[in-house]
């Protein structure tokens, strides 16, 4: 089985939590059923950005890496609270970890900022929000990424980073494939009514 950690910071965008979940249990139940997901915080209950509520199933410092074989980080919004969590130390380390074993990172929209602020993303190409002033994109470079800023997804080894909420779907795709193969993954889709 493989496990997806989806690590999740008060503020975050539910819709962007979501199909994390979705797709990774929609292969679960229909399609190969090789993959499991478990939500995980920093703290015992989440508020997203529109005061949707979550209860995480395991706390930050219970997570053994060892147990995952990928990690999703959906984005938020400053004003919700996003960067409290997303730039904490725990939030950090466990993004250090996991591209420290070469394990699948996935994130969308801002998820990307606390991968580069973490260190992971020096040198490497990948993009973050695009819309309005650029001020996102910029701070990404600011954290020594290559931002790729009209590239809607951007792959780069182990590290899927997407430009805004709109590429979601197409980013847990491209998590599953890499954790299954194009076949189930295209199979999955279908399934979906993709």
């Amino acid at each position: 089985m493989k496990k997806v950690l989806l690590l999740l910071a008060d503020g975050f965008e539910a819709a962007e939590a979501s199909v994390f979940t979705d797709v990774i249990g929609w292969n679960k139940l229909e399609g190969d059923g090789t993959t499991d997901l478990v939500t995980v915080g920093i703290r015992k209950k989440l508020k997203c950005t529109f005061n949707f509520t979550v209860i995480p199933e395991m706390h930050i410092s219970e997570v053994d890496i060892d147990e995952f074989d990928a990690l999703a980080i959906p984005g938020g919004f400053e004003e919700a609270g996003f960067y409290k969590d997303a730039f904490s130390e725990d939030f950090l380390n466990l993004i250090r970890e996991f591209d420290r074993a070469g394990k699948i990172i996935a994130s969308i929209c801002v998820g990307a900022l606390p991968i580069g602020k973490s260190g992971v993303l020096s040198g490497r190409n990948a993009t973050t929000y695009n819309l309005g002033d650029g001020i996102r994109q910029k701070q990404l470079s600011e954290f020594g990424a290559n931002v790729l800023g009209y590239e809607p997804i951007v792959v780069d080894k182990n590290i899927i980073t997407s430009y805004n909420p709109s590429t979601a779907f197409d980013v847990a795709f491209n998590l599953l494939e890499m954790l299954t193969s194009k076949e189930n993954c295209t199979n999955v889709k279908k399934l979906m009514g993709f």
